[in-house]
């Protein structure tokens, strides 16, 4: 869960009481998405050290959920003014946590390679931060403390969270907010689980971005979605969202949730088959395209 605005109140609290003159995140996703609510309330500088790869250091995008619902916007004063990389305080990040923040940048690369407003800089910018992770987090797994693996990640983490406020976002970014605001659920492992899945629904009216995923995806003999599933093997993650306490009878409220208001997508977004999504991420089957 990202930013929980009960605990922000109080966060803001302590920043005033203290007399703060800036706000400094060191960590993941949530820390940094932490920092990001404290400085867009006070106007305080906001200096973040990611130890991650979920690359939200470089979005000025927001999440905050409230009552069981997660919800994101989207302002440039959102987006830190500083950012320091240093590999040595990500050496000792757990290899499993290191797979899933890792495909949870890839994620926000893949969405940008059929955002509506998408471009052929972008695309290759794209390409360069999925190649980059696909490459460096198998190796992580293998030697948790290659420094070379961590540098990598870390610049395909930076390649990949700079298209999250760049372009748009489509179905699986909606699946995620809707799945981890509603159901308490990991926000890494949860784009970990969805994103094969996604790209399965959207593969027939996203045929020339899948090519570039593809090519982006060793192994994948030119099936972005078997080049995915291969990657996700290889990191060795959990890939049921029952395994991180969601009940099978919640995917009809799931469904419910993700199909309303749904975020533009280059493939109608049909009930049906959204519900047979979701219950292939509930179960941790392997993707495939037949949705």
């Amino acid at each position: 869960m990202h930013t929980p605005s009960h605990i922000t109140e109080k966060a803001v609290e302590v920043a005033k009481a203290q007399k703060a003159d800036s706000v400094v995140s060191i960590g993941g996703g949530s820390t940094i998405g932490l920092g990001k609510a404290i400085s867009i309330r006070t106007g305080l500088p906001h200096i973040c050290i990611p130890t991650t790869y979920a690359g939200s250091e470089m979005t000025p995008i927001l999440g905050e959920t409230a009552e069981g619902r997660k919800t994101t916007r989207s302002d440039p004063n959102i987006l830190p003014g500083t950012v320091i990389y240093d590999v040595d305080l990500t050496l000792t990040l757990p290899p499993a946590m290191s797979a899933t923040s890792g495909v949870n940048a890839i994620a926000h690369a893949v969405e940008a390679l059929y955002a509506r407003n998408t471009n052929p800089v972008t695309c290759l910018l794209a390409q360069e931060g999925i190649r980059t992770l696909a490459i460096a987090l198998p190796e992580i797994m293998e030697e948790p403390s290659a420094q070379p693996a961590r540098s990598k990640a870390l610049y395909g983490a930076w390649l990949c969270g700079t298209f999250l406020g760049n372009v748009g976002i489509a179905l699986h970014h909606k699946l995620c907010h809707s799945l981890g605001g509603s159901f308490n659920l990991p926000h890494a492992e949860t784009h970990t689980i969805v994103l094969p899945h996604a790209l399965s629904y959207n593969a027939p009216k996203a045929v020339e971005p899948m090519m570039r995923l593809a090519e982006a995806l060793s192994d994948s003999n030119g099936d972005a979605i078997r080049g995915l599933n291969l990657l996700l093997t290889r990191l060795k993650v959990k890939r049921g969202l029952k395994d991180f306490g969601m009940r099978e009878e919640d995917i009809d409220k799931a469904t419910e949730i993700a199909f309303s208001n749904p975020y533009w997508n280059p493939r109608e977004i049909e009930k049906g088959p959204l519900r047979e999504l979701i219950r292939r991420c509930w179960a941790g089957e392997e993707a495939r395209a037949d949705l």
